[in-house]
Protein backbone atom coordinates (compact mmCIF):
# COMPACT_ATOMS: atom_id res chain seq x y z
CA UNK A 1 0.00 0.00 0.00
CA UNK A 2 1.53 3.69 -0.76
CA UNK A 3 0.72 6.80 0.74
CA UNK A 4 0.18 9.65 -0.84
CA UNK A 5 1.04 13.30 0.32
CA UNK A 6 -1.40 16.04 -0.12
CA UNK A 7 0.74 18.83 1.87
CA UNK A 8 -2.50 19.38 3.39
CA UNK A 9 -1.30 19.46 7.22
CA UNK A 10 -4.08 17.45 8.35
CA UNK A 11 -2.76 16.11 12.07
CA UNK A 12 -6.24 14.39 12.92
CA UNK A 13 -10.14 14.17 13.41
CA UNK A 14 -11.70 17.53 15.47
CA UNK A 15 -15.45 16.85 14.88
CA UNK A 16 -18.09 14.71 13.54
CA UNK A 17 -22.08 16.27 13.13
CA UNK A 18 -24.56 14.16 13.28
CA UNK A 19 -28.08 14.86 12.34
CA UNK A 20 -30.73 14.10 14.42
CA UNK A 21 -34.54 14.66 15.23
CA UNK A 22 -34.48 16.25 18.30
CA UNK A 23 -31.39 17.87 19.84
CA UNK A 24 -32.33 17.58 23.69
CA UNK A 25 -33.16 14.66 23.77
CA UNK A 26 -29.88 12.83 21.89
CA UNK A 27 -28.20 15.46 24.63
CA UNK A 28 -29.74 13.49 27.30
CA UNK A 29 -28.76 10.12 25.06
CA UNK A 30 -24.71 11.29 24.49
CA UNK A 31 -24.13 12.47 27.59
CA UNK A 32 -26.30 10.43 30.22
CA UNK A 33 -26.28 6.87 28.56
CA UNK A 34 -23.18 6.34 26.54
CA UNK A 35 -21.31 8.96 29.09
CA UNK A 36 -20.13 12.15 27.00
CA UNK A 37 -18.69 14.86 28.35
CA UNK A 38 -21.43 17.90 27.32
CA UNK A 39 -19.44 20.98 26.19
CA UNK A 40 -21.87 24.03 25.25
CA UNK A 41 -25.23 24.34 22.67
CA UNK A 42 -25.55 26.91 20.22
CA UNK A 43 -29.17 28.07 20.22
CA UNK A 44 -31.91 24.86 20.18
CA UNK A 45 -30.73 23.42 17.32
CA UNK A 46 -27.21 22.23 18.44
CA UNK A 47 -24.72 20.85 20.93
CA UNK A 48 -21.73 19.83 21.14
CA UNK A 49 -20.16 16.91 22.73
CA UNK A 50 -16.89 15.44 23.89
CA UNK A 51 -15.25 11.97 22.19
CA UNK A 52 -11.67 12.08 23.67
CA UNK A 53 -10.89 15.74 22.09
CA UNK A 54 -13.12 15.28 18.83
CA UNK A 55 -16.24 17.04 19.04
CA UNK A 56 -19.61 15.71 18.44
CA UNK A 57 -22.12 17.77 16.46
CA UNK A 58 -25.94 17.18 17.57
CA UNK A 59 -27.92 19.36 14.90
CA UNK A 60 -31.45 19.90 13.42
CA UNK A 61 -32.08 18.74 10.19
CA UNK A 62 -30.38 20.33 7.05
CA UNK A 63 -31.72 20.50 4.06
CA UNK A 64 -30.09 17.30 2.59
CA UNK A 65 -29.94 15.66 5.48
CA UNK A 66 -31.56 12.91 8.20
CA UNK A 67 -32.05 11.75 10.96
CA UNK A 68 -30.73 7.77 11.13
CA UNK A 69 -28.73 8.13 7.97
CA UNK A 70 -24.93 9.00 9.09
CA UNK A 71 -22.46 6.84 8.57
CA UNK A 72 -20.78 4.27 11.92
CA UNK A 73 -19.64 6.09 14.82
CA UNK A 74 -17.15 4.09 17.36
CA UNK A 75 -15.83 4.72 20.44
CA UNK A 76 -12.75 4.05 21.50
CA UNK A 77 -12.32 2.19 24.81
CA UNK A 78 -10.10 0.31 27.31
CA UNK A 79 -12.53 -2.30 28.55
CA UNK A 80 -15.05 -3.08 26.31
CA UNK A 81 -16.98 -5.41 28.87
CA UNK A 82 -17.35 -2.90 31.48
CA UNK A 83 -18.18 0.01 29.11
CA UNK A 84 -20.79 -2.31 27.53
CA UNK A 85 -22.37 -3.21 31.15
CA UNK A 86 -21.90 0.38 32.25
CA UNK A 87 -23.86 1.50 28.99
CA UNK A 88 -26.13 -1.29 29.58
CA UNK A 89 -27.13 -0.63 32.59
CA UNK A 90 -28.03 2.89 31.35
CA UNK A 91 -30.37 2.13 29.33
CA UNK A 92 -28.02 1.63 25.87
CA UNK A 93 -29.69 -1.27 23.63
CA UNK A 94 -26.97 -2.90 21.68
CA UNK A 95 -27.39 -4.42 18.80
CA UNK A 96 -24.88 -7.18 19.93
CA UNK A 97 -22.19 -7.84 22.36
CA UNK A 98 -18.75 -7.79 22.81
CA UNK A 99 -17.32 -9.71 20.28
CA UNK A 100 -13.66 -10.61 18.77
CA UNK A 101 -13.12 -8.99 15.12
CA UNK A 102 -9.58 -9.75 14.01
CA UNK A 103 -6.72 -10.56 15.11
CA UNK A 104 -3.92 -6.84 14.59
CA UNK A 105 -0.35 -7.52 14.90
CA UNK A 106 0.26 -5.95 18.74
CA UNK A 107 -3.83 -6.24 20.07
CA UNK A 108 -6.77 -8.01 19.04
CA UNK A 109 -9.54 -5.87 17.80
CA UNK A 110 -13.13 -6.12 19.73
CA UNK A 111 -16.54 -4.52 18.45
CA UNK A 112 -19.91 -4.29 19.52
CA UNK A 113 -22.75 -2.08 18.17
CA UNK A 114 -25.73 0.06 19.11
CA UNK A 115 -28.01 2.75 17.91
CA UNK A 116 -28.71 5.97 19.19
CA UNK A 117 -32.26 7.15 19.35
CA UNK A 118 -32.75 7.98 15.32
CA UNK A 119 -31.43 4.70 14.34
CA UNK A 120 -27.61 5.90 13.62
CA UNK A 121 -25.05 3.31 14.21
CA UNK A 122 -22.81 3.30 16.50
CA UNK A 123 -19.94 1.08 18.28
CA UNK A 124 -17.48 0.13 21.11
CA UNK A 125 -14.35 -0.48 19.66
CA UNK A 126 -11.84 -1.48 22.10
CA UNK A 127 -8.17 -2.87 21.03
CA UNK A 128 -7.05 -5.50 23.94
CA UNK A 129 -3.64 -5.90 24.21
CA UNK A 130 -1.88 -9.66 23.01
CA UNK A 131 -1.92 -11.77 25.80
Amino acid sequence: MTTTSTGSGITGLRQVALTVSDVARSIEFYRDAVGLTFLFSAGPNLAFLDIGGVRLMLGAPEPGFSPGASSMLYFKVADIDAAYAEMAARGVAFVDKPHFIAPMPDHDLWLCAFRDPDGNPMGLMCEKPKA
